[in-house]
């Protein structure tokens, strides 16, 4: 069988992550005070993953998405998304990608909707503004987003008139009108109850499903942690551990849930444990470590010895003896 030049080209071009950040660094200043938001923070994502980043406020998930809608510029580092690098876009290129390559979800429904429109006039809006689709099918368009989001009832109501979680529905056919590359969200479920929270998240489950669009959410919530097949911890400006949830069959063809949590190591070996771990061993300050043949332990470290900045205890002088205390 001959592989084409076509067949190659798809091979190496499905192999890159559709967001790919090393390194990346993120440093505001304010008051003549530097604050670092990210810190060399390194992130993979495959093409159609649905993924979600959950960190505490401050830890530096909003500065990243920020800086993965092309919103704002890393001052170091690497940030690539859907094979543009978000480092050298010109202005006009930034905004063509915001139009084109990512779909944005706010938290505030507010952000996301024109308060004059109806769900499907603001669709509409989406799409003439970006002008990727035809006009022609512009309408069908329309009426496809409300259906796979399952707001087909809301299409002439206008925001006010719809619920929160109703809105947030609507936003996401919008990020979606234009058949974006990468879905991206802020706190999508932030301003709902827990019950609207679940719709949200099942039709934001769905869409990445039926369209493939590589989506990544960003939350404080670690509930979000259980609609997605990998969660992505950030803490102090970095990647620190990642769970990755599959499903095993038995030989009885029964179906159970597996749940694995790996550190993210960088490239100079540095990892973040967990802070449950972290908690239970009593691990702060040194730990031990032993190389094993197929692994590393990490044990709680021994009683503080002299360091450097203590000094040594002295030898005792002879006694007039001549003799060693």
């Amino acid at each position: 069988m001959t592989t084409t030049t076509a067949q190659i080209q798809d091979a190496a071009t499905s192999a890159i992550p559709t967001i790919l950040c090393a390194d990346l660094v993120r440093i505001f200043t304010a008051k003549g005070i530097e604050v670092q938001a990210l810190q060399g923070l390194n992130l993979r994502v495959e093409r159609g993953e649905l993924v979600a980043v959950v960190g505490a406020s401050g830890s530096g998930k909003s500065t990243l998405l920020s800086i993965l809608s092309s919103l704002d510029t890393p001052s170091a580092g690497t940030a690539q998304v859907a094979g543009r690098d978000l480092l050298t876009m010109t202005p006009k290129s930034r905004v063509e990608f915001r139009r084109k390559v990512v779909g944005f979800v706010w938290q505030q429904t507010s952000r996301n909707l024109l308060p004059y429109l109806t769900a499907a006039e603001n669709i509409g809006a989406a799409l003439a503004v970006a002008d990727v689709i035809p006009r022609a099918e512009r309408a069908g368009r329309v009426a496809d987003m409300l259906e796979l989001l399952e707001i087909s009832h809301g299409a002439t109501r206008r925001p006010a008139e719809l619920s929160g979680g109703e809105q947030q529905r609507v936003a996401i056919a919008i990020a979606l009108a234009n058949n974006p590359e990468v879905l991206l969200a802020d706190e999508p479920t932030g301003e709902l109850d827990d019950e609207t929270s679940v719709h949200v998240l099942e039709a934001m489950r769905a869409a990445n499903r039926e369209l493939g669009v590589t989506t990544l959410i960003v939350t404080h919530d670690p509930s979000v942690s259980s609609y997605v097949a990998r969660t992505v911890q950030i803490r102090d400006g970095r990647t620190s551990t990642e769970v990755l949830r599959t499903t095993e069959v038995d030989e009885q063809g029964a179906e159970r849930h597996v749940a694995a949590e790996y550190a993210v190591l960088d490239r100079v070996g540095r990892m973040q444990l967990p802070e449950d771990y972290m908690k239970a061993l009593d691990l702060r300050d040194r730990v031990r470590l032993d190389l094993e043949d197929d692994f590393v332990s990490v044990r709680p470290g021994q009683p503080h010895g002299p360091t450097t900045a203590e000094a040594p205890p002295q030898a005792a002088e002879p006694t007039d003896e001549g003799e060693d205390v």
